[in-house]
């Protein structure tokens, strides 16, 4: 494995690099030996626990350019975060070789995410000439699964799943190979020596193989079933999808009905971008996100007359497309010859299954036929989910693809942390030095599945980089299970961290800010630093501390967790509290054929007396205004009303309601009382929604804007932060940022995490690690 350059040199230095970041398994060694090559360097590369060693010999010129294009000519996975350098003796001339991975040492080394098929093993699963012809799980140094696989590092192939596959001589030839894009390529594989494909009845007692021993023959099986109207359970790279044609009414409601899911939305795969774009309107920066290597799931407007079953996607203007990121998702979106259903393998609230046993029981009442191979996945990982804000991506579920891709962490941390997250969109992060690492989408961890899924993915991660916490950082909702699983940690100091402080925390770290800024954090609810329900809040902070400067005006929460699932009694609430000297409030004729007058009363008085909880949240106020409009008096899933109020938005309407500011008290309050009696006198008065729907968002979003500017001037503040789950909605965070901009403001808006309580992790770990540093 050794190369000796052709020109001879002088060998008048010898420089040690350590090179850290996403630098193993992505094809860095080989790019090395080339470069090296070229400039006529001896030396070596090797990997170890902590990235990347290499030493080079050679002129002083030459070294200089070594060092200068290290990084930005590295190959597309590779991510070079930093090159220390250090001077060696100089030794007698080898040549230039690719050493043997160094096992000792803490690891350090960040895992790559997995990464779809790249253009050359395209070519090859479609070139009928080539030994890997229609083979589903080709791959190389540039692409295929990496942290799905992984059991530890360094990331060398005894250490993922792979290692049940013994490389046959012409996949070894090529894996041994420093000129070929398969040099040391972990998953290399081939029909002759790598994983295989079975079909699968999904019934239990007709369990038998329903294919020739061919691989092809499975996926064209399972294609034709697809086509047919079948229900197919997929094995993935990080866990099963359960597919179906999207373009069929009838099979898209029994998937519903069989999934227990009646109204969130389904995922769709489309073969390629020309059929993505029959199925929605794509800009350039879409069409970006849905062809890079990371393939998520990418949220645009449907096209009028898209071949889409109203069943994918009831109530939503938009469609949630990836282009296929697995050579068996090629094969399998190109035989079908249709969009297909692509969701994740779950009944409604459980984890992804990604162990076969655990699939074939779990979803053997949904799926028809199941497509199955040996290789192991060592870790579940759902599809991530992205939508383009304000012309750039913004992340709602940061999943595969992306995780676990390391982040920096401002400032560091000085000792080792854990944190733990929220409940719901649960993610969890750990943390040593400058580097975060924080986990795919977990989910609702009220789900007894999802919560092991949590507690082993935590162990997993310490695992894989050697974090062991000497502090867990997590909310202050003592009821969370996130929170009594920090709680129960011995081994560690817990820290307690605000909900809304760690979405703003999030926020700041991600761009490297320290300072103090503005925030604005809308989300449905988190427990407040006076024990109510948080949700609309107006905060100025830094990583370390925050003050609550402004909130929404708080109203009851009549029925609590019921009000959540049953917007109309916000509606009520909201209502009560626009006119309280009138007493209950009479039932709008928009909620009469859903509501009993009877329960409508008894909960007007609940949201009169001091029985029922307060909250600012600024979810529950998208959730009364929806179901005022007649949209959604019942909630499926979380977020729908504001989800469905949104997606009725009319972009010509140039109309707003009155947000109020209030500042009679110590705290700002956007009173939003006369913005729902305009919007309920409209309904009323026969305004169409989408006016109603469009005059509540830019209203709101002026009212946030004047308030931020009111506050930062008296803070002598310049920036202010949005974060929070409301500001997933594209049409509020757009005209909120182009009001603040108005308003002469700097922003930032989460771009690596979600603005949603995916990144509440991340934050509470900058808290912690700020208030470490800080004594």
């Amino acid at each position: 494995m050794s190369a000796r350059a052709a020109v001879p040199r002088e060998r008048s230095r010898r420089v040690r690099a350590r090179v850290q970041g996403t630098v193993q398994g992505v094809g860095f060694r080989p790019y090395v030996h080339r470069l090296a090559g070229e400039l006529a360097l001896d030396g070596f590369v090797r990997n170890d626990s902590g990235g990347v060693l290499i030493e080079v010999q050679g002129s002083a010129e030459a070294i200089s350019q070594f060092l200068a294009r290290l990084g930005p000519e590295a190959p597309p996975l590779a991510r070079v975060e930093r090159v220390q350098t250090g001077p060696r003796r100089p030794l007698p001339a080898r040549g230039f070789a690719i050493l043997a991975s160094a096992p000792a040492g803490r690891p350090d080394a960040p895992v790559a995410p997995d990464a779809a098929t790249c253009a050359d093993c395209l070519r090859e699963l479609w070139d009928p000439g080539d030994r890997r012809h229609r083979y589903p799980f080709i791959n190389c140094t540039n692409c295929g699964p990496r942290f799905s696989i992984v059991r530890g590092v360094p990331y060398d192939r005894p250490l993922t799943t792979m290692a049940a596959f013994a490389m046959c001589e012409r996949c070894r030839a090529e894996y041994e190979d420093p000129a070929d894009r398969r040099f040391h390529a972990q998953p290399n594989a081939c029909p002759e020596c790598g994983p295989t494909l079975r079909l699968l009845a999904g019934v239990p007692s007709e369990r038998t193989e329903q294919h020739a021993p061919r691989q092809v023959d499975a996926v064209a099986r399972a294609a034709a079933a697809l086509r047919e109207g079948a229900i197919v359970a997929v094995k993935g790279i990080g866990g099963f999808h359960l597919a179906c044609r999207s373009d069929a009414e009838q099979v898209v409601a029994t998937l519903r009905s069989r999934k227990r899911r009646e109204q969130r939305p389904f995922a769709l795969m489309a073969r390629d971008l020309g059929a993505a774009e029959e199925l929605v309107d794509l800009g350039a920066a879409e069409r970006e996100l849905m062809l890079a290597p990371e393939r998520p799931i990418v949220l645009a407007r449907a096209r009028a007359g898209a071949p889409v079953a109203p069943a994918v996607a009831p109530g939503v203007p938009e469609l949630g497309v990836m282009l296929p990121y697995s050579p068996l998702h090629h094969l399998l979106a190109a035989e079908a010859g249709v969009a297909l259903v692509m969701t994740s393998g779950n009944s409604a609230g459980e984890p992804i299954a990604y162990r076969d046993e655990d699939a074939l029981q779990r979803l053997g009442e949904i799926a028809d036929l199941f497509l199955l191979h040996d290789r192991q996945i060592q870790t579940r990982t759902d599809d991530s989910v992205v939508r383009v804000l304000a012309g750039a991506a913004s992340m709602l579920r940061r999943s595969r693809g992306y995780a676990p891709a390391s982040i920096a962490l401002a400032g560091g941390t000085p000792r080792q942390l854990l944190a733990c997250g929220a409940e719901l969109k649960s993610t969890f992060c750990v943390a040593r030095g400058e580097r975060a690492w924080v986990s795919q989408h977990v989910g609702d961890l009220r789900e007894l599945g999802t919560l092991s899924s949590f507690v082993e993915g935590i162990e997993h991660f310490q695992r894989l980089f050697a974090v062991r916490p000497e502090v867990v950082a997590h909310d202050l909702h003592p009821d969370y299970l996130s929170t009594r699983y920090a709680l129960e940690r011995v081994d560690a100091q817990p820290c307690a961290v605000q909900h809304h402080h760690a979405h703003l925390a999030a926020c700041l770290a991600e761009h490297g800010r320290r300072e103090p800024v503005l925030a604005a954090v809308f989300d449905g609810s988190g427990y407040g630093a006076d024990g109510s329900v948080w949700g609309g809040e107006l905060l100025s902070g830094d990583l370390r501390d925050f003050e609550r400067v402004g909130r929404l005006r708080p109203v009851r929460l009549p029925g609590a967790d019921m009000a959540v699932r049953e917007p109309w009694r916000m509606a009520c609430a909201w209502l009560a509290a626009a006119d309280p000297a009138a007493g209950v409030p009479a039932l709008p004729d928009t909620l009469r054929e859903s509501v009993a007058a009877e329960r409508w009363q008894a909960v007007a008085r609940l949201a009169a007396s001091e029985l029922a909880p307060i909250t600012s949240s600024m979810g529950r106020l998208f959730d009364a205004v929806s179901a005022l409009c007649g949209l959604r008096p019942r909630i499926t899933y979380e977020g729908q009303a504001a989800i469905e109020l949104e997606g009725t938005v009319d972009s010509r309407e140039r109309g707003a309601y009155e947000i109020a500011i209030d500042r009679s008290a110590d705290l700002l309050e956007l009173d939003p009382r006369e913005a729902v009696r305009q919007a309920l006198a409209d309904r009323l008065a026969g305004v169409p929604v989408g006016s109603i729907a469009a005059r509540f968002h830019t209203g709101l979003a002026r009212a946030t804007a004047l308030a931020c500017a009111l506050l930062a001037g008296e803070r002598g503040l310049d920036t202010v932060a949005l974060s929070g789950g409301v500001f997933h909605n594209r049409v509020l965070a757009e005209r909120t940022l182009a009001e603040l901009a108005a308003a002469g403001l700097r922003t930032l808006v989460p771009e690596r995490l979600p603005a949603g309580d995916g990144a509440i992790s991340y934050g509470q770990a900058a808290v912690a690690a700020a208030r470490l540093r800080e004594g």
